[in-house]
């Protein structure tokens, strides 16, 4: 069941009935406290697919295009493959990853803001023609290098998240967009759609409101100068609970029947990323070091109120590895201390690092844990997005191993999909805990 992100093959753990993802994590911390304390994940591959199930169920006008940047693990992507998902790719290894996969061109999108040449000479070779814009400047990169392109114009959407800069670093205003489709008409680019996108620390829902309503004007102005508009792509921020993307499709399921309604022609996709992978893996990490701070002072000289010690824990992983976001926005998960230990055991302020001793990689401020050892397993769940990229060379940092399983029940869901032991050309399904050689490997196929 281990694989690493540029594995050809991938072992997936199938787990029998009473089985679940805590027996699979006590098996691997046993077995790397035994073979060196690394750090490792487990991706339940389940969770994927019922993400999918979820999506079809709420938003099924929607055709969602994976982004692909958020986690390009090959088994990742495969699957999302295999579910029929389109891809939006930022670069050439992103568009290679999955058209290897044997993804048409028609299903990927090059979503980069601020696009490199060669890059758009590689889209226009290999036939990636839709593509997104927002300035004059890359319009005319486009034009120069991809006489093929197909443009979806990317607005600018008001945020009220409270950051000033919002949504706003990227995307044209509407002001902009006139002059954007004046310059496509003059260097015959061809605009096919509107982009935007709403951020998922946004909290109002009524900011998809003001975007639909601009994304119409957009397509009503391209009108004006001849050009053919079929594509409204509403972009990501899907945090990947049920409820949010209920409540979403709530505000704009009306909007769209008003502005793009059934039979105008207009395909509606989106860009979910975290939406399908951040649940679907769990990193386990070790400790390995530790010390004990001043009682009346903790993390940056901040009063405790009281005389117990406080703690302040290194992990053999940070942000220079699993915890790379970290150091742009804040951590979405809660360290699970995997020991177990007694409900009135005392706890303790303590504070995580990662292992560089770089004053940026801290992982946790301050939490709530029982004392700890040198040694110790800590788990963080919902991993799965932005964190499996490769690790810097600060430090001497290593990738964590990647186990994959899958339960039964949903393997046969994905059966009931069509999906097949065939279709999934690099994946072997193997009984959990046990790793077969390719040669080995059986069918699952009921």
């Amino acid at each position: 069941m281990k694989g690493f992100i540029d594995d050809a093959n991938y072992f997936v753990g199938l787990l029998d009935e009473g089985t679940n993802l805590g027996d699979v994590i006590d098996n691997y911390v046993n077995e790397h406290t035994l073979t060196g304390k690394k750090a490792f994940f487990v991706g339940d591959l389940g969770k994927i697919v019922k993400k999918h199930s979820q999506w079809q169920n709420v938003v099924a006008q929607i055709k969602p295009f994976y982004m692909v940047k958020c986690n390009s693990t090959p088994a990742v992507l495969e699957i999302l493959a295999a579910l029929g998902t389109g891809f939006a790719c930022s670069s050439k290894t992103e568009m290679a990853l999955v058209q290897e996969l044997g993804v048409s061109p028609e299903n990927i999108i090059y979503i980069s803001p601020c696009k490199q040449v060669s890059q758009i000479k590689y889209a226009a070779k290999v036939g990636v023609n839709i593509m997104t814009c927002d300035s004059e400047v890359e319009l005319k990169k486009i034009a120069r290098n991809h006489p093929n392109a197909k443009v979806l114009l990317h607005i600018a959407t008001e945020d009220n998240t409270g950051d000033e800069e919002g949504n706003m670093k990227f995307g044209a205003t509407l002001k902009n967009c006139r002059h954007i489709l004046e310059c496509a008409k003059e260097l015959d680019v061809q605009i096919i759609g509107v982009k935007f996108h709403v951020s998922s620390a946004c909290k109002e829902s009524q900011v998809y409101v003001h975007a639909l309503s601009d994304a119409r004007c957009v397509f009503d102005m391209a009108g004006e100068f001849g050009f053919t508009m079929n594509i409204l792509d509403i972009g990501g921020g899907f945090t990947g609970t049920e409820f949010q993307l209920e409540e979403v499709n709530r505000v704009i399921s009306p909007l769209l029947d008003v502005y793009f309604p059934e039979g105008s022609g207009i395909k509606i996709i989106s860009e979910p990323g975290s939406y399908y992978v951040s649940s679907a893996f769990t990193l386990a990490v070790n400790i390995i070091a530790k010390k004990v701070v001043e009682s009346d002072k903790f993390s940056s000289g901040e009063k405790t109120g009281s005389d117990e010690p406080a703690f302040v824990y290194s992990m053999n992983d940070g942000v220079y590895g699993s915890f790379a976001s970290k150091l742009s926005e804040d951590l979405n998960t809660i360290p699970e201390v995997h020991k177990k230990y007694k409900d009135d055991e005392p706890l303790f302020t303590s504070s995580l690092w990662g292992p560089s001793c770089d004053e940026l990689d801290h992982i946790v401020e301050k939490c709530l844990l029982p004392e700890l050892n040198v040694g110790d397993w800590l788990i963080f769940d919902n991993m799965g997005a932005d964190s499996l990229h490769e690790p810097s060379a600060f430090n001497d940092c290593q990738r964590p191993a990647i186990y994959f399983m899958m339960s039964f029940s949903d393997w046969y869901e994905m059966q009931d999909a069509g999906i097949t032991s065939d279709t999934m050309k690099n994946f072997f399904f193997v009984p959990s805990c046990i790793q077969l050689s390719q040669e080995d490997s059986f069918s699952t196929e009921a």
